[in-house]
């Protein structure tokens, strides 16, 4: 039987690029994987396909509606779905095919099979053909990221009924669809369908789209999806489904008025969430501990309650980012190996990849009111900027809080077009404890987009230059 010191279930971003820095630091280590390629839900249905489809929907809706105000006009301009979704399928296989290639630059074991816990110590791998052949290890990690939450009256056929998995591979353009659930793969996908000329309307419980994000950039957002036609039915909940002449009903309830109807559909994209992948992994047979949600309870380290298994990214606590799940991998990895590891959650990023995009890090105004601080506010907008006017892209805003006396950084948040590379100095700023006025004397490129983050930090004291 192999020895290992550290074996990783799952490839996702957290799986892989922990394994990478386990093998950097001299561990030898092995990844299973139970599906046919490597990356997890991220690289294959979820991150990078998304993306793609957004680039490419967006380029098709300019073209039709855009690219006159430059003074280029285009007529009959056609959609090819069959080659937008070749070229996402031909980056999702390039990077795939490229985590293989860093697993053999740096030695790591690529196992192919189903992974399940045996012992502490021991982990059951079931391939493709049903063999089975057992790995030894020092220690044992936990990546197996999670799935779709699929609600009990709409289940999954992928193709009238469908996760962000079968929104990603639609064969055609439907005319109406109905996403179930105002979240970001609801909005993601929902604006991609609606670029390419879907009818969209998004049903959300909430009486808020994305609650927890900044709602100033939300409202943002929404206008601009209200623009494209999108249409939103909040606080309203779905309550049936069936099949109607080809198409697919939903019973639904407003909860403000208690009135009920139902909408049709050719296509209903269920986005209500995910929940963390334990199935069938064995953490019963070591009395893994797992809370009420079923994710698996670590301590600050990621360790279990057994101290050599670690569990990270969407199987535990926190929100479920492939970026959030990278650094936990190297956290277990470095842990492991030195004894240390540590991730700083006040400056994990969340983003909303829509057009504009929405990117925000640390706390709201409500969240730093909620806990007692005392705050400034900058904000300045994108319409005020010299290379957004060049660009076409005056929509949105950036807001930078700050505390009021000692001026660091609490939250950041952004809705405008490239946001969320935008947000990345605002990042690093609160990861030194940056204050507002480190950002606004610091040189930003004239004209460049970036200089609303100047703006904004100005702002914070009152300070901003206006156009």
């Amino acid at each position: 039987m192999e020895q290992f010191d550290l074996i990783v279930i799952g490839s996702g971003p957290g799986g892989y690029v922990g394994a990478i820095r386990a093998a950097q630091l001299g561990l030898k280590t092995a990844v299973i994987e139970k599906d046919k390629t490597l990356g997890g839900t991220c690289l294959n249905v979820g991150c990078i396909p998304s993306k793609a489809l957004l680039q490419s929907s967006e380029l098709y809706h300019e073209a039709k509606h855009d690219f006159s105000n430059h003074g280029i006009e285009m007529t009959d301009i056609k959609l090819n779905l069959d080659v937008m979704m070749s070229r996402k399928n031909k980056i999702v296989t390039e990077l795939t095919n490229g985590i293989e290639f860093l697993f053999k630059k740096n030695k790591i074991t690529n196992v192919k099979g189903y992974g399940k816990i045996l012992t502490a110590t021991t982990v059951e791998v079931t391939a493709a053909d049903g063999s089975k052949s057992i790995l030894n290890a020092k220690n044992i990690m936990i990546a197996t990221g999670s799935v779709p939450v699929e609600l009990p009256f709409l289940k999954y056929d992928e193709k009238k009924i469908v996760s962000s998995t079968g929104a990603l591979a639609l064969d055609y353009v439907p005319k109406e669809m109905i996403v179930v659930g105002g979240g970001v793969i609801g909005l993601e996908m929902g604006s991609v369908w609606a670029r390419l000329g879907s009818k969209v309307t998004v049903i959300e419980f909430a009486d808020k789209i994305c609650a927890m994000m900044d709602q100033d950039c939300v409202n943002v957002l929404v206008r601009s999806l209200k623009k494209m036609g999108v249409e939103f039915m909040l606080s309203t909940k779905v309550t049936a489904s069936r099949s109607v002449g080809g198409r697919v009903e939903l019973d639904y309830e407003k909860l403000t008025t208690n009135v009920k109807a139902s909408i049709q559909g050719d296509v209903v994209l269920v986005s209500t969430g995910r929940k963390p992948f334990t199935e069938n992994l064995g953490l019963e047979n070591v009395a893994i501990n797992k809370d009420d949600r079923g994710r698996v309870q670590t301590n600050s380290h990621y360790q279990t309650n057994v101290p050599n298994i670690f569990a990270i990214g969407d199987v535990i606590v926190g929100p479920m980012l492939a970026h959030k799940a990278e650094e936990e991998g190297v956290a277990v990895a470095e842990f492991i190996a030195t004894g240390h590891g540590h991730v700083n959650y006040n400056t994990v990023p969340s983003v909303i990849y829509t057009h504009p995009e929405v990117a925000s890090v640390g706390m709201t105004e409500d969240e730093c009111k909620a806990k007692g601080f005392e705050i400034n506010v900058g904000k300045f907008p994108f319409a005020a900027n010299g290379r957004a006017k060049a660009k076409g892209t005056t929509e949105g805003f950036v807001k930078i809080i700050a505390d009021k006396v000692s001026d660091k950084i609490l939250g950041a948040h952004i809705v405008g077009a490239s946001a969320s590379e935008l947000l990345g100095e605002l990042i690093i700023a609160m990861e030194f404890g940056g204050s507002s006025e480190d950002v606004a004397r610091s040189f930003h490129s004239h004209p460049t987009m970036s200089e609303v983050i100047r703006e904004a930090a100005l702002a914070v004291d009152k300070r901003q230059r206006q156009g």
